[in-house]
């Protein structure tokens, strides 16, 4: 008996796809349509409208794509339950900008969504994008074509070797994946991506490879129970083993106690303060967690590490005892391991056991942070009050916060310097960020993004933001390119918002079809583009390791007013050269119903006042002996 024979041909199930959509819609979605009876829980279908139907069912309803022959199947789908308004389809013209957009709308709004691409070079392409998510831990689904199953010789796209599973396997470096080689594992699969995207502490890509030839496989009498929902559950505090107490004793014995910020802490502020004040703390924010602690708040010393602060580097340095809360301790974060030289302690607090055990003589806390530090100042709060106000080291460390501001205050008052590539004097681009980041926090609905290299660098030390979530710097794969793309998400989102991607020239011209994607998408949000015709951040670190640049700049003219102009629907400023002349083309930006590029030529020289400087260490180039002898002789 044949496929036919069965009642399973294509064409009986495409017929049943579109009736059952339309049920689906009438009912309000998949769980209603099944409460009310309104569909049988057993029904037969082909895979790729199973793995739709169980997306839906976790929330997934915004499919990022490009298609190709190797997705033809879930595109049919898509268009389909699209039609019935179950989801929306966006089309775009770039893998990796695809992976951007869903990694910023996880990160912004919470909201899910998946990329889907073909096999091979596209698919590819979504695994190098995904690195952002996979390194800031946010959770994107990747629905990815892959080759056939049934060894017919090759397929085109495939890895070009005779084995089977090749892309799974790359896949698999990366993070969890799952290929979809017997359709009816489907519920398996979808448990491992639901828990890997959903997961409360870390979060990350899971990719799903779906065969060409399984794609449209019918599946017969399918229990929709197979569907998968819920989601892991947080983990609490850290197990109290008498830990606490330990720990309780050595932050009030310490004279000392510096704690780091990273991206696990985002959910702890309120406790975080707390605790600050509890045991005499200074806090040391990363990029991440900008404004998890008010950027105002006495004692935030802002970020540290190898391109830190003066003051968060000097609090890193004189540290007695280091209190290091969602941290994965990556090597600008800590100078490369040698961030805290005088560090006789460490608590570490951490969802992950590997990252809570990162540091030699620590006393770990495997749990939420938030729920921690919060039994952690329960029991402080018992405890003799330590000083804290008045404490030499809370008074050295604010005469460094002094420092440190009163630095930045005088490249904010040299806003222009003369550029030898202009010809004229031009904003710096700590003053241009400086500037636009300020008029940001002028209006609720605007979200920083900032893109890898020189504009990120400077920006984090530049922000200063008095809540989290309005800015977002993508430091954990530092992908170029990242922010432009980014903007794609406040069109997505269910509540748009006014995305300010902070890019330069470098950045920009890796991602340029936000341009067109953009437009098409009915995106609000600006590209600053900070041009000052190199790779700014490159030729910083090759001027102080070798007092040489090589093939970080270029000699192109490119209009980039002309080249936003030319894809209709998109405004395109000249951001001038004073913060006036910025500012207003900002608020022109702000005003415009869509996308806006505003460009802006930046300073680049030997000229100190144009930059903010480096203060820690880190392990590159020729710097790499000296770094790597001081860890060892640290031995943190």
């Amino acid at each position: 008996m044949t496929i036919r024979d069965k009642g399973l041909d294509y064409e009986h199930l495409a017929g049943q796809r579109v009736d059952r959509a339309l049920v689906i819609a009438r009912a309000g979605g998949l769980n209603e349509a099944l409460q009310q009876g309104a569909l049988s829980p057993r029904i037969d279908l082909t895979l790729s409208e199973a793995i739709v139907l169980g997306l839906l069912r976790q929330g997934v309803h915004k499919f990022i794509v490009i298609f190709g022959h190797g997705s033809t199947e879930i595109g049919e789908v898509l268009r389909v339950y699209q039609e019935a308004g179950l989801l929306e389809t966006y089309g775009v013209r770039n893998e990796i900008a695809a992976a951007h957009a869903a990694t910023a709308l996880r990160w912004v709004t919470g909201e899910k969504a998946a990329v889907v691409t073909s096999i091979g070079p596209g698919a590819l392409q979504a695994l190098a994008g995904s690195l952002a998510a996979a390194s800031d831990g946010l959770g994107v689904w990747f629905l990815l074509g892959d080759e056939t199953t049934e060894d017919e010789g090759p397929n085109m796209q495939q890895i070009p070797r005779h084995e089977q599973q090749s892309f799974l396997r790359l896949y698999q470096s990366i993070g969890e994946s799952y290929c979809l080689h017997t359709p009816q594992a489907l519920g398996v699969a979808l448990r491992r991506g639901l828990n890997t995207v959903d997961h409360p502490h870390q979060a990350g890509p899971f990719y799903l490879l779906l065969p060409m030839n399984t794609q449209a496989a019918p599946i017969a009498n399918f229990n929709l129970d197979e569907l998968p929902t819920g989601s892991p559950p947080p983990l609490g505090q850290a197990v109290d083993d008498g830990r606490y107490e330990e720990a309780v004793e050595l932050l009030l014995k310490a004279h000392r106690v510096v704690v780091k910020v990273g991206g696990g802490a985002r959910q702890a502020g309120t406790e975080l303060q707390g605790f600050l004040e509890l045991v005499d703390g200074i806090a040391v924010t990363s990029p991440l967690v900008s404004g998890v602690i008010p950027y105002d708040h006495p004692r935030n010393m802002t970020v540290g590490g190898s391109k830190g602060s003066i003051s968060g580097n000097y609090a890193m340095e004189q540290a007695d005892l280091l209190v290091s809360v969602g941290s994965r301790s990556v090597c600008q974060s800590d100078s490369s391991r040698t961030g805290y030289p005088q560090v006789k302690h460490v608590i570490n607090i951490n969802a992950d056991t590997q990252s809570a055990m990162h540091y030699n003589r620590t006393l770990a806390f495997v749990g939420d942070a938030a729920a921690t530090l919060k039994h952690l100042n329960e029991i402080l709060r018992q405890k003799p009050e330590k000083q804290s106000g008045d404490s030499t080291w809370f008074g050295d460390c604010q005469d460094k916060r002094k420092e440190w501001d009163a630095f930045k205050s005088e490249r904010y008052d040299n806003a222009t310097l003369f550029d030898d590539v202009w010809k004229k004097e031009v904003l710096t681009q700590p003053v241009a960020i400086k500037c636009a980041a300020d008029w940001a926090r002028t209006h609720e609905d605007v979200v920083n993004f900032f893109d890898a290299g020189d504009v990120q660098a400077n920006g984090f030390q530049v922000v200063e933001d008095d809540r989290l979530g309005r800015t977002f710097t993508e430091t954990g794969a530092s992908y170029m390119g990242f922010a432009v793309s980014a903007l794609l998400a406040g069109g997505l989102a269910e509540r748009p918002f006014h995305g300010l991607a902070f890019t330069g020239d470098g950045s920009f011209t890796m991602n340029p079809q936000i341009l067109i994607d953009g437009a098409q998408h009915g995106v609000k949000g600006t590209v600053l583009l900070l041009d000052n015709r190199r790779m700014g951040a490159i030729t910083g670190l090759q001027d102080a390791q070798y007092s040489h640049e090589h093939a970080t700049n270029d000699k192109v003219e490119v209009d980039y007013l002309a080249w936003a102009s030319a894809v209709k629907g998109v405004q395109a400023k000249h951001g001038g050269f004073s913060t006036e002349s910025l500012r207003e083309a900002l608020e022109a930006s702000y005003n415009y119903n869509g996308l806006s590029l505003v460009y802006v030529p930046v300073y680049f020289g030997p000229d100190p006042l144009g930059g903010l400087g480096a203060y820690g260490r880190w392990n590159v180039g020729n710097w790499c002996e000296d770094v790597q002898a001081l860890r060892h002789e640290i031995g943190l």
